[in-house]
């Protein structure tokens, strides 16, 4: 049974306990993906609260059996998955392994991020649900065999685990949005933190550098930026973009390389790779726009990142972007499908040096106050106490009607 972190202990009190059951990653310092670098950040900051008790639950692929580490103030567990299709998982082995080892650690509150959400469905203890983003959407985007079915069975087994959540923490107002009519808990709004790190970036802009941070992809649609960089340089403007990020899908990778061979852009366009966070970094301090046009995002740790460092972002006008970005204020909005609109923008910026440093100025402030790993960990901390005295609540008029 979760222990009571109210209890008075003469003039102490108990810390929270709280267990938060995400994917971690085997290196902290290099995460794979916005929800392990959320988990990352999160767990850290969290840990650093007096007043709270932190044990990741975590699952790895090639591991044998359970092992516990101490990191930064919290208690790694990895649990060994095995190598399963990740839907059937989520709803199978990995809800019994979940349920078997959570109560084990008796937390006063689990805090599941994506499909751990789905493995901890129906546990009785105070649960904290983030939702970080839509997978059943971005299955259908993807465009992969039988990804029709497979959304729709994806949006099922989704929509099955939001329904029973008792709280659901919500990263942009468009995660609500897609709540809505679906969620039987309390939904509370909390932005993704992201490493303190960002904010104290000094800036050394290269003017004319676009760079975008993102797996390549179609729905991360990379190729609308190389058709906007050449309606660009048709209008005179020197300007540079610089595509960091894996390529997942080789089709959409050979697509754009096309179109940049095609529009003579070889010496305009650079194809970083994967890179780390200190070279992310790096790319964003020299940045004279940052630039991101997908289809379907929540709420996309680049731009939080951008902000953070002051660089002015162009993004899609739908989905969760438009609630990050102030169009005209900290940077501008664009249709995805509109190369000529997306240079467009960007020749605002690139022409015009003290509307980029004002919208750097208001991005950073707006950065800070949102995105800070420190603001993020105090907002979440008074979720974990509402969740908790919902639950002790619940308790008491479960004992007092068995009573009566």
């Amino acid at each position: 049974m979760p222990h009571n972190y109210m209890k008075n202990l003469g003039a102490r009190y108990m810390p929270m306990k709280i267990a938060i059951a995400t994917d971690f990653p085997i290196d902290p310092n290099q995460p794979s993906g916005g929800v392990q670098a959320v988990s990352v950040t999160l767990v850290r900051a969290l840990a650093a609260l007096d007043d709270l008790c932190v044990d990741v639950v975590t699952r790895d692929a090639d591991r044998t059996q359970i092992e516990i580490q101490d990191w930064r103030g919290a208690r790694i567990h990895r649990l060994p998955r095995g190598k399963r299709h990740t839907l059937t998982d989520a709803v199978t082995h990995g809800r019994r392994q979940l349920h078997e080892y959570l109560p084990s650690l008796s937390p006063d509150v689990i805090h599941a991020h994506d499909t751990y959400g789905l493995m901890v469905k129906g546990l009785d203890i105070p649960r904290v649900f983030t939702i970080h983003g839509f997978i059943h959407a971005d299955t259908l985007l993807a465009g992969r065999r039988l990804a029709w079915i497979r959304s729709k069975l994806w949006k099922w087994i989704e929509t099955g685990g939001w329904a029973e959540q008792p709280h659901i923490i919500s990263i942009s107002p468009y995660v609500r949005e897609r709540l809505s009519g679906v969620a039987g808990g309390v939904i509370h709004d909390i932005d993704n933190p992201i490493s303190e790190v960002f904010f104290d970036v000094p800036r050394a802009e290269r003017k004319g550098t676009i760079f975008c941070a993102a797996v390549i992809c179609r729905r991360k649609n990379q190729i609308a930026l190389v058709e906007a960089l050449a309606h660009l340089r048709k209008q005179g403007v020197d300007a540079e973009l610089r595509l960091a990020g894996p390529i997942s899908e080789p089709a959409y990778g050979r697509r754009m390389h096309e179109h940049i061979d095609a529009l003579n852009l070889g010496e305009h366009v650079k194809l970083l790779g994967a890179i780390g966070s200190d070279q992310v970094r790096a790319e964003l301090a020299a940045a004279g726009a940052f630039a991101l046009v997908s289809y379907e995002e929540g709420s996309p740790m680049g731009i939080e990142e951008a902000m953070a460092v002051g660089v002015p972002v162009v993004t899609s006008n739908r989905c969760g972007m438009p609630y990050m970005v102030r169009d005209g204020e900290t940077g501008y909005l664009v249709d995805p499908d509109d190369p000529a609109d997306i240079a467009a923008r960007m020749a605002e910026l690139m022409n015009n040096d003290a509307r980029r440093a004002d919208m750097s100025a208001y991005a950073r402030e707006i950065a800070r106050d949102r995105f800070h790993p420190e603001a993020v960990a105090r907002r979440t901390r008074e979720v974990y106490r509402r969740a908790v005295q919902e639950g002790a609540e619940c308790c008491s008029g479960n004992v007092q009607a068995a009573v009566s």
